[in-house]
This record gives structure tokens, C-alpha cells and sequence, in this order.
């Protein structure tokens, strides 16, 4: 039997069963579906994209996965390669794992060891913001702020978290520099928030403040990387020490993630002491067909100008949700190619999944939140069909009230 995630097993709702998927819709035993949430954010190119197939056909026919201890091969190269190309600054030492939320720990190991390896024992504590989320994992639960996914692990010890503002940030680094290793965020869009967004002037400020007080600044881009907020990257807005990657960087394909360091993180570590090397490995990473998937995604995300397609994105959800109202809505918010409609009362979403069901659009809603996070190359068609039933289901409301 399978454990699904995020759910009451005895109470769960039996789930569709897909039969196929291609380009932007998701097919079921009895109706085709537009993705409007690309299968939690990562299936940007929609599904089984040509390209991105034969080019998983040809590694699988070559080989699938060979451990990175003591080996490497031309998939792992070429990526790491790749992603230093195209990430900002020095963010140039590349290490893989097999999920965001393993990245994520991997970069607080990161931080930590390396003030460990300097002798500085007491910097150890972290900062993250208000309602954070960083994954499932422990210690990226313990920075996450979210007790509907963690309450059953409270463990905040060493652990602060602020509002996405400077003089909260000022306040504790002055009281506990000495002690605090990391600022952690997710840059300007905050996912399991409900599509919370904040200003680029905090992370602007927050840098310098890292920079005088010698904090270890982390961009948590699992779901802001590869063009979700309008930029391919925030950090080529401001540049972390450590920027974490994963959903979209094999397309929405496999599982797998990158923690990518700049030169001063891992200089820390660079040494003939052993006891000074990062000790972790997860058995697949770098595994050589995720790497060359997430290396074909890269290509056609470059090559097909995919930002002009996020700016479009972004221009029809702003002018066809501009007119919705409600006495319902508390908040319409857009960035990037993201949407939240966030309502007072979570009750007044229930029934939604299954009416957008109904109406040929898979979404999921989640507590008082109603959004769509669509694939890059979906049509303008398909995307006033989603915005549509959003409207629609608001519109219905209204009548049955």
C-alpha cells in the first residue's frame, strides 16, 4: 500500500489515476487536464518533451548511475560546468544530492563546518524567516516555521526567525553575531507561505549585514530557480554564499538537487586535514541520467528564450486576474510565473480540486490559498482556461451564497 505525502490515510480521498501526460496536460482514466502547478513546480517544459527524452534514451542505453566516490563521468562534469556558467559571481563548486530537501541540509553542514573548520566552535545558530520552508528533512524542518507540515517536531534550539526586515535582521545580528553561522531564505517568493512575496531591499540590506558580521548567507532557489520569479535566478540580483537548486533543474524528470558554494565556502574546507573535508555523499548523486536530463532542460531553457516566456506568463496573469473580486479574497498577489488568490476562510476553498477537476485543470489548493504555478511553454489559451475556473469558482460561490 502506498503512504501518500501530505495526507490522512484514513481519511484521503482515492487519487487520480494517470494514464499519460504530454506537454501541459496530465491524462486520467476520464479526462484530460492543463498542470497548472507542474507536479509541485518542477515540470517546467510540461511532459515528455522530445528532446528531453532521447536524450534520457541515450544515457540509459550508455549507463544510468555509477557512484561519484572515486568516479565521475561527462554528464557530472559537463553540469557542473554548466551551472557555473550560468550562475552568478563565484558560485562555482557544485556538490549533487538526490532532493532539495537534502540539499538544503547539505548547505547547513556546509555553513556550520566551515566555521567549525576555522576553530569558530560557537557559531553554529541559524536565521530564517517567519513561515519558512525548507524542506522535510530535520534540520531543514528546524529552520522551516511551519507547524501544519512539522508540529510534531518543535526542536528550534540555536534556531531564530524574523520577518523579511532589515531591522529584525540588525537586532539579533548585533545581540548574537558571535554565535549566529547562517541567514537562510527563500529569495522574494516564500512557496509553502502561500506564495508569500517581499521586496528585494531586504536581501539587498541583508547582504551587506552578512558581509559585516561574517554570517554565511543561504538562498534556499528549489522553487524560486530557473525563471519562477521572473528571474532566472535571484541571486544574479544578490549574490548568496551558498545558493541550493533542485524541482526544476532535471525539468520536472528525476529527483535530484545542487548545492553550489562560492570559493570562500570552499576554500574552508580545502586543506590536508581530513577531518576538515565535508563529510557526506548520497548514494545517487550525481547520477549521470539526471545530469544529462537536467543538462537538456538547461539547453532548451536557454535556447528558447524561456524568460520571455515567464514575462509573458506573468503579463496575462496580471491582466486576467485584475478584475476578480470577492468578498472572499483577501489577496491576489503575481510574480514571475506565479499566482496566488488567498482567501479568509480556508472552508472557502473546499471543493475546489474536484471543480477544477470537472473543468479540465488539476490544481491543488492548500490551506487558504488558491494558485497556479503552470509549465513555461503552456499557451496563452490554456492559461486564461485556468484563470477561468478560478474565476468561476468565485463566481459560483457568490450565487450559492
Amino acid at each position: 500500500m502506498i503512504w501518500y505525502p501530505y495526507e490522512q490515510m484514513k481519511t484521503m480521498k482515492t487519487p487520480y489515476k494517470v494514464k499519460k501526460a504530454k506537454g501541459v496536460y496530465i491524462y486520467t482514466e476520464d479526462k484530460k487536464l492543463i498542470d497548472s502547478v507542474s507536479s509541485w513546480w518542477s515540470a517546467i517544459h510540461g511532459y515528455s518533451n522530445k528532446e528531453i527524452n532521447e536524450a534520457a534514451i541515450e544515457q540509459i542505453n550508455n549507463f544510468s548511475h555509477v557512484m561519484l566516490g572515486g568516479l565521475n563521468h561527462n554528464p557530472v562534469l559537463e553540469l557542473a560546468e554548466k551551472l557555473k556558467e550560468i550562475l552568478p559571481g563565484d558560485l562555482n563548486h557544485v556538490f549533487f544530492s538526490d532532493s532539495g530537501s537534502v540539499a538544503v541540509e547539505v548547505s547547513l553542514k556546509m555553513a556550520i563546518q566551515y566555521y567549525n573548520n576555522k576553530g569558530l566552535t560557537k557559531k553554529k545558530e541559524i536565521i530564517a524567516l517567519k513561515e519558512a520552508y525548507h524542506g522535510d528533512t530535520f534540520k531543514a524542518m528546524a529552520v522551516g516555521d511551519d507547524a501544519d507540515y512539522h508540529k510534531a517536531f518543535p526542536e528550534k534550539e540555536g534556531i531564530y526567525h524574523i520577518s523579511p526586515k532589515i531591522k529584525e535582521l540588525e537586532e539579533i545580528l548585533e545581540k548574537r553575531h558571535d554565535t549566529i553561522a547562517v541567514l537562510i531564505v527563500e529569495p522574494l517568493l516564500q512557496g509553502a507561505a502561500g506564495m508569500k512575496m517581499y521586496d528585494i531591499q531586504f536581501l539587498e540590506e541583508a547582504r551587506k549585514l552578512c558581509d559585516k558580521y561574517d554570517i554565511i548567507f543561504i538562498f534556499d532557489e528549489v522553487a524560486t530557480g530557473f525563471g519562477r520569479t521572473g528571474n532566472m535566478f535571484v541571486s544574479e540580483l544578490v549574490i548568496p554564499d551558498i545558493i541550493v537548486l533542485g524541482k526544476a533543474l532535471t525539468g520536472g524528470y528525476v529527483g535530484h538537487a545542487a548545492t553550489v558554494a562560492n570559493k570562500k565556502i570552499y576554500e574552508g574546507f580545502y586543506s590536508n586535514d581530513p577531518s576538515k573535508a565535508l563529510m557526506h555523499g548520497p548514494t545517487f548523486m550525481g547520477n549521470a541520467l539526471c545530469c544529462k536530463i537536467a543538462l537538456k532542460s538547461i539547453e532548451i531553457f536557454l535556447r528558447d528564450d524561456y524568460m520571455d516566456k515567464i514575462k509573458k506568463i506573468e503579463r496575462i496573469l496580471v491582466d486576467s486576474l485584475k478584475d476578480l473580486k470577492s468578498e472572499k479574497i483577501k489577496d491576489i498577489r503575481v510574480m514571475g510565473a506565479c499566482a496566488c488568490i488567498e482567501v479568509y476562510d480556508a472552508k472557502d476553498l473546499q471543493g475546489f480540486s474536484q471543480f477544477a477537476y470537472n473543468n479540465g485543470v488539476w490544481n491543488r489548493t492548500f490551506l487558504n490559498f488558491m494558485y497556479t504555478m503552470p509549465p513555461y511553454i503552456i499557451e496563452e489559451e490554456e492559461l486564461l482556461k485556468i484563470v477561468e475556473v478560478f474565476k468561476k469558482w468565485f463566481t459560483r460561490e457568490e450565487i450559492d451564497r
